[in-house]
């Protein structure tokens, strides 16, 4: 990219969404739950939904990838960052929508929205206490817990498709899955998600938030860097386990003596084998690496074939130099 186009993009950004809105070759690292990563080319952190949909827009008149950020869980960036525009969905509105349903902006994040329903009486998404990323994040990814899927609970939601024009669609609209939906192909921005709630018990609600939480807390390894788990769980009805080993990916992980694995600054965790930390110093690559030594393991030995939970976006060193491809997605956005 030429001096003259860096201006001209630049200058359409500023026009649009305001002087110093946008900024240029901003650090990912400090923006993802895993702490490591290059660069975005330009990075906007939204104030509003409306404000993310423009700048979807000007991308689409420039011919600029985009691509969608929540709060940074689920992904890997790679260390030659990330082409064109990242679009860091930020903060948003929460309210009533109606009887039963309540509106969070995409930007808010799930423990925002947790918090503002159990402090009202209203239940149905206390589970997600301790969920790391923003509402539209985990609707891009259909977020699950302990066998639910966030999607359960969707009502409708606002888009704004890849040329930034808004849509309003309803849950079933979605495609919504097990890990997927059909953001993930579309590489629509989720706007705005209406939930289906009902009166509850403030106390009580928070109980259940607490106990969800403090699930988390025994079972996975928040206290280091991570992107959360790694690996989609295998399905029985595709994928031919072996006799004795429980559905998940973390279990074939385990079963292959992998947990404490590691590779550079990267580990398998020993609390959760479906958890890869970091010690501070691991490069995206260490981490890719890593995947990749488990992948084969498993299905070297297992005969199983693990499926990426995890996004990667941006460019890898690891690519660059002969390892397997890691294309950077257009307009995508994980549990965040």
């Amino acid at each position: 990219m030429t001096g003259r186009d860096r201006k001209e993009i630049g200058d359409a950004f500023a026009e649009t969404l305001g002087a110093d809105r946008v900024g240029r070759h901003v650090g990912l690292d400090t923006r993802t739950t895993f702490r490591t990563g290059g660069a975005a080319d330009w990075l906007l952190e939204t104030r509003s939904s409306r404000e993310a949909a423009r700048a979807v827009a000007v991308c689409h008149r420039l011919g600029l990838p985009v691509t969608l950020l929540g709060g940074g869980s689920n992904v890997l960036v790679g260390e030659r960052g990330v082409r064109g525009l990242v679009v860091r969905m930020r903060h948003g509105a929460i309210e009533r929508a109606g009887p039963g349903v309540v509106r969070a902006a995409g930007g808010v994040t799930l423990n925002g929205l947790v918090r503002w329903t159990v402090n009202r009486g209203l239940a149905g998404l206390e589970r997600w206490a301790g969920t790391p990323g923003t509402v539209g994040g985990g609707l891009h990814g259909n977020a699950h817990f302990q066998g639910a899927l966030l999607g359960e609970r969707l009502v409708r939601a606002g888009l704004a498709d890849p040329h930034g024009r808004e849509l309003q669609v309803d849950a079933a609209a979605l495609e919504l899955g097990y890990d997927r939906s059909r953001l993930q192909r579309t590489g629509e921005a989720v706007l705005w998600a209406e939930f289906a709630v009902a009166p509850g018990q403030a106390a009580a609600l928070r109980q259940r938030a607490c106990a969800s939480l403090a699930y988390r807390k025994r079972t996975q390894p928040l206290a280091a860097p991570s992107a959360g788990c790694i690996f989609q769980n295998p399905d029985p009805a595709r994928d031919h386990l072996p006799e004795g080993v429980p559905p998940f990916a973390g279990a074939l992980i385990d079963r292959v003596g992998l947990k404490g694995a590691a590779v550079g600054g990267a580990m398998v965790s020993r609390l959760h084998a479906n958890f890869i930390v970091s010690d501070g110093r691991a490069t995206a690559s260490d981490v890719r690496r890593l995947i990749e030594n488990c992948r084969a393991a498993v299905r070297e030995r297992l005969g199983v074939t693990l499926r990426d939970e995890i996004v990667y976006l941006g460019e890898f060193e690891w690519t660059a130099r002969g390892g397997p491809g890691v294309p950077q997605p257009a307009g995508r956005e994980r549990t965040a």
